[in-house]
């Protein structure tokens, strides 16, 4: 007999946060968890968009094929928000992570961005199905920090990869073989991020699945539950029964707007090769070939007789119209490069100025204008840093304002210092009477030429400082 899901689902806002921006969408062949950000009108547009997108792909597929329909699936609704970020540009910078997974009866396809996670409770053991892309986790790959101090950092939900409407973020993509007894918990950070992994085990091990997801959600409200909690607890039994597909959070209270995307020309054919009404106006339906060369040449004689007897305007004045509306058109650009360039003087980064860090205003991909200024330059150089928080700030960090800008600067300062007091401290020089010179000062030992982050901290004799 076929193995299958039998699942539980829980979403809530939480206990700060005004609207709940996590989605979420279950059945036995797709488990599903989105957590969108980008503020209360965004974040749940996000995430509701992409699992909107993604459960289109939900239907049974084979072990081979399910990796490549679930990346599809995620540019199609990266494509998406592209498309409605295009349409509204104050729905720029909205983006959501995304955990989902295809299931046939034996293998489970697994697609993933963001730090939501996704995991495997087998025979009394946790295994951690996905690795989060954010800046936190990078150093604790780096073994910069430990999983303790990722647990309080104050930029832990700063994301490295999220579907955000651009090309470059592309999802990890994993495959994994279930037997009968495993337990899957797909959840948003509003679980994980709260919960510890021991005490999600824990609870995972609570043999009623309703009452394990219900003990996690405690745990989570527990510590605060200072964000969205989505999740979905999913066993792997031997049953021919079939589950009812559940849409959670905010894919399944709000509206989607539409957004034109790869729109035809009038004259288009409907879905069914229909011909599409010549008055109606083209939409997300009336797409595809016109039915038969004869509509074709028959849709082009109107148009030709239209042309010949419309009577046209004097000359001058057919040059004057194109100039007055090139000139609304730059005027409209001018408006609207002005209102941008006001945008990004509310922004801030920590980048480098020269040899110092410093605090821009702005943004930081200035290649063709310039779209940034130094805000104040820090008493602190990028030679003191560890080479990774160097290479950081060279690439620039973006944060959300200007008071969150200094902290992250006073956290350089911090690694600059703690990197400081694992160099080894010179002997100092002897003056002829064999008493070390007062004048002498003693200069840093760094490693010479460029290096990795575990190269530099190789050679400084510490792991972790990067120095």
């Amino acid at each position: 007999m076929a193995l299958t899901l039998r699942y539980v689902t829980h979403s809530e806002i939480g206990l700060v946060r005004k609207n709940n921006q996590d989605s979420g969408y279950a059945s036995p062949n797709l488990l599903l968890v989105a957590d969108g950000m980008g503020g209360a009108a965004a974040g749940d547009l996000a995430s509701a968009v992409a699992v909107e997108a993604i459960r289109q792909s939900d239907a049974p597929t084979p072990s081979a094929e399910m990796l490549d329909v679930l990346a599809r699936a995620l540019h199609r609704a990266n494509d998406r928000i592209a498309d409605l970020v295009e349409a509204d540009v104050s729905l720029d910078g909205m983006g959501t992570t995304v955990t989902g997974a295809l299931f046939d009866g034996r293998d489970l396809g697994l697609a993933h961005i963001g730090d939501s996670r996704a995991y495997l409770y087998r025979d009394g053991t946790l295994e951690r199905l996905t690795h989060d892309h954010s800046w936190v986790q990078s150093l604790v790959d780096d073994g910069k920090i430990d999983e303790a101090e990722a647990a309080v950092h104050p930029h832990r939900s700063l994301l490295l990869k999220v579907l955000n409407g651009q090309p470059a973020n592309e999802p990890d993509l994993t495959r994994t073989t279930l037997v009968a007894g495993d337990r899957l918990l797909f959840c948003s950070d509003g679980l994980c991020g709260l919960v510890p992994d021991p005490e999600i085990a824990a609870g995972l091990a609570v043999p009623d699945a309703a009452e394990a997801l219900r003990q996690l959600v405690d745990e989570a409200l527990a510590e605060g539950g200072i964000d969205n909690i989505t999740a979905i607890l999913a066993d792997v039994v031997e049953s021919d029964g079939s589950t009812e597909p559940v849409v959670l959070g905010a894919a399944a209270d709000r509206d989607l707007p539409t957004a034109p995307i790869g729109l035809p020309g009038p004259g288009s054919a409907g879905p069914a090769g229909t011909p599409a009404d010549p008055a109606a106006p083209s939409g997300p339906t009336a797409h595809g070939a016109t039915a038969g060369g004869a509509t074709a040449l028959g849709a082009a004689a109107p148009l030709e007789d239209e042309a010949r007897y419309n009577p046209q305007p004097p000359a001058r004045r057919r040059l004057v119209r194109p100039l007055v509306g090139a000139l609304v058109l730059l005027l409209v650009a001018g408006a609207g490069l002005a209102a941008a360039f006001s945008w990004t003087r509310t922004q801030y980064f920590v980048g480098a100025a020269g040899d110092q860090v410093a605090i821009f205003q702005g943004l930081p991909d200035d290649v063709v204008v310039p779209l940034s200024r130094v805000y104040e330059v820090q008493p602190l150089a990028l030679a003191d840093l560890p080479a990774f928080y160097a290479q950081q700030v060279q690439a620039g960090i973006e944060v959300s304002s200007l008071t969150s800008a200094r902290q992250t600067v006073a956290e350089l300062a911090e690694a600059a210092r703690r990197c400081e007091l694992t160099r080894p401290t010179p002997t100092p020089s002897a003056s002829p009477t064999g008493k070390a010179d007062p004048r002498s000062t003693p200069t840093p030992v760094r490693p010479e030429g460029p290096a990795t982050p575990s190269a530099s901290a190789s050679a400084s004799g510490t792991t972790g400082a990067g120095c």
